[in-house]
């Protein structure tokens, strides 16, 4: 695998039973040099050996709630570090419920479990404990809703197509807003507004992939001048990301359910961006969801 062309330190971090492991890993297979748990004092070094060496030009590490009481220093050491060498922090969040039950599938102790503590109780007080970090993120993302082979795919798409001549990968997700707002999005369009084709029986049950549906959606002029003026902006705005060095954006299109109007424009977007010439997926998240 080639060599990244700059020098990139990325930082992950988050809750206990989120995937940090998976993707360290998936980094790992990406051609990044690897190191869990490395302790705060040692990051400092660490970066200034990933900017210095020819031999690890790209690197990923692993700091959460394992290092204790040291974990308050993070955010100092962190700034440090980011002004010094490009350096990204990645966040990986998930539900309480959704821990709870990987940490009973795995039948692992939770790091902060002692005593009579539960799973739950010692989750929440993570969550807590690690809050300050969050807010220095460059990417949280929910792995709620991923497999381990979905969030190494995700996690390849993301840092490995980027890498690309391209400059950037751009992931049209669609969404339902009765499910949350994705935490990852950039961008985020509500298309609430569009004509609803649940209501009509023949549509109900399938989704805005349906050339049927799909069809109905556009019909409406509304829709038409809405996503031209939503092509222009995104072709306006992706070469200023990629000249401020910006590697992958996410544009998420929200409606109710996530089921018909978000994923039709999510589709209708991503097939216009690459056209354009742009290095674009598109994803469901919703799509599933009764």
């Amino acid at each position: 695998m080639k060599a990244p062309r700059s020098p990139e330190l990325v930082i992950i971090t988050g809750l206990s039973g989120s995937g940090k492991g998976t993707v360290l890993k998936s980094l790992e297979d990406l051609g990044y040099y690897s190191v869990d748990n490395l302790p705060i004092e040692l990051i400092p070094k660490f970066a200034e050996l990933t900017g210095s060496s020819p031999q690890i030009r790209s690197a990923a590490l692993v700091v959460d709630i394992r290092e204790g009481e040291a974990l308050r220093r993070f955010p100092t050491i962190f700034k440090q570090v980011k002004s010094h060498l490009p350096t990204k922090l990645i966040y990986l969040d998930a539900d309480d419920a959704t821990l709870v039950r990987r940490f009973s599938e795995t039948r692992r102790p939770h790091p902060l479990k002692g005593g009579e503590k539960s799973v739950a109780s010692s989750v929440k007080e993570e969550r807590q404990l690690i809050e300050p970090i969050k807010k220095l993120a460059d990417i949280v993302i929910n792995t709620s809703r991923f497999n381990v082979h979905e969030l190494r795919e995700f996690i390849g798409e993301r840092f490995g197509a980027a890498r690309d001549e391209s400059g950037i990968l751009v992931s049209v997700t669609s969404f339902g807003f009765r499910h949350g707002v994705p935490t990852d999005a950039d961008l985020v369009f509500d298309v609430r507004f569009l004509p609803n084709p649940n209501y009509i029986p023949e549509y109900k049950h399938l989704t805005g992939k349906h050339p049927k549906v799909a069809a109905y959606i556009r019909d409406f002029p509304q829709t038409q001048e809405f996503m031209a003026k939503i092509t222009d902006l995104l072709t306006y705005l992706l070469p200023h990301y990629i000249e401020e060095g910006k590697s992958y954006l996410t544009i998420s299109f929200g409606c109710t359910g996530g089921h018909h109007r978000s994923v039709m424009m999510a589709e209708d977007t991503r097939k216009r961006l690459a056209k354009a010439g742009f290095n674009v997926k598109a994803s469901h998240r919703d799509i599933k969801k009764s």
